[in-house]
């Protein structure tokens, strides 16, 4: 089974990434800002992060800079999941190493359709 880390600080949202990635057989595990993330990609690299940009703490783009230079931070799929789908937030994502981008709200036929194109299922 495949594990999905759910990087968002909106509680609600965690749990609606959580139901619709559970039902693709994701084992998830989830962390309310890109800090939290961060030391739990240091215990166990996830296989795909769902994350967030705008959070408190430390923000999903600073997150993803951090994690692409970790040890083994180049493995997980990353999928931002975001508000800001402006081309220069799209752009500044893909270039500091995201692997696809979805904008909120989200359902699941969006979720499981990002996840196929980037090969998580």
């Amino acid at each position: 089974m495949k594990s999905c880390l759910v990087v968002d600080d909106s509680k609600v949202v965690r749990m609606v990434a959580r139901k619709i990635l559970e039902g693709l057989n994701f084992q998830i595990q989830e962390a309310e800002n890109g800090k939290t993330a961060m030391d739990f990609c240091q215990q166990k690299m996830p296989d795909a992060i769902l994350l967030d940009w705008n959070m408190p703490v430390m923000s999903g783009i600073e997150f993803l800079r951090h994690l692409r230079k970790m040890s083994g931070g180049q493995m997980p799929i990353v999928v931002f999941c975001t508000t800001e789908n402006d081309i220069q937030h799209i752009q500044e994502a893909i270039g500091a190493g995201a692997n696809e981008y979805i904008m909120k709200p989200f359902d699941s036929e969006i979720i499981e359709s990002k996840f196929s194109q980037v090969g998580l299922i």
